[in-house]
């Protein structure tokens, strides 16, 4: 299996921190966020990583280098400055990705997790995609995706359909959740759009909804989405606390 991690954005609600240093590379508890994801990565042997790059990517290239240090070999994907979005980043990365359609793993590099990748999932033959849902953090109250019998469902349709009368939604009103930033995808889900040079993720996983052939299952465990200094102090207070 390989691996992406998303690493390009600009990081604005974090400036000034990120005005010179790119948001995978902030620490938490002096290690970068990136690095963290990069050990627990190749201990369970996925050591071919992608890693897209355009704000301050030089400085990621200059920390990680080859990736041999951490037991791992890095391709950088390089993007303009303005970003390619999160489908088109990966699109532009497909070459370094697909092998025999098999799935490959995607992870932002601005969260912080303590899930160990040990329990992933194989995807049949009708699934496209596989998410990782967290419980609603405060900053996303209303959540992203709703979860039922292991699969992921269009947040809007679901609730469009409750407002029409036209499904029995009951219970499912109390599962909505917010999406993790990590993701378990086919090649093949991106097949579509390939000429597409700018393009978010959530169409294309809406569309692949519509058929069922998106499962999920909700994240135990520590997860931050470190978008805001405050959250970053926070989550280095917390590890510090328990170390």
């Amino acid at each position: 299996m390989k691996a992406m991690i998303l690493a390009a954005g600009r990081g604005e609600r974090m400036r000034p921190l990120t005005d010179h240093c790119p948001k995978p590379l902030l620490k938490i508890a002096g290690i970068p966020l990136i690095e963290y994801h990069i050990t627990k990565l190749a201990k369970i042997g996925v050591t071919d990583i992608v890693i897209n790059l355009a704000w301050l990517g030089e400085s990621i290239v200059e920390y990680l280098q080859s990736g041999e240090k951490l037991g791992v070999n890095i391709h950088y994907s390089w993007e303009k400055k303005g970003a390619l979005e999160t489908a088109g980043g990966i699109i532009k990365a497909l070459p370094y990705l697909t092998q025999n359609n098999e799935p490959f793993l995607v992870v932002n590099g601005d969260i912080y997790i303590d899930y160990d990748f040990s329990t992933l999932p194989l995807l049949n033959e009708n699934q496209e995609a596989h998410l990782w849902l967290v419980k609603n953090p405060p900053h996303n109250l209303s959540g992203d995706f709703y979860l039922s019998d292991g699969f992921v469902m269009n947040k809007s349709v679901i609730e469009a359909n409750a407002e029409n009368e036209t499904a029995d939604t009951t219970g499912l009103i109390k599962k909505c959740f917010t999406f993790s930033g990590i993701g378990l995808y086919k090649p093949s889900l991106f097949q579509k759009y390939l000429n597409k040079k700018v393009m978010p993720l959530a169409p294309i996983l809406k569309a692949a909804m519509e058929t069922q052939q998106v499962t999920g299952e909700l994240l135990t465990g520590l997860w931050t989405d470190v978008g805001t200094p405050e959250r970053l102090k926070q989550l280095n207070e917390n590890i510090q606390g328990k170390s």
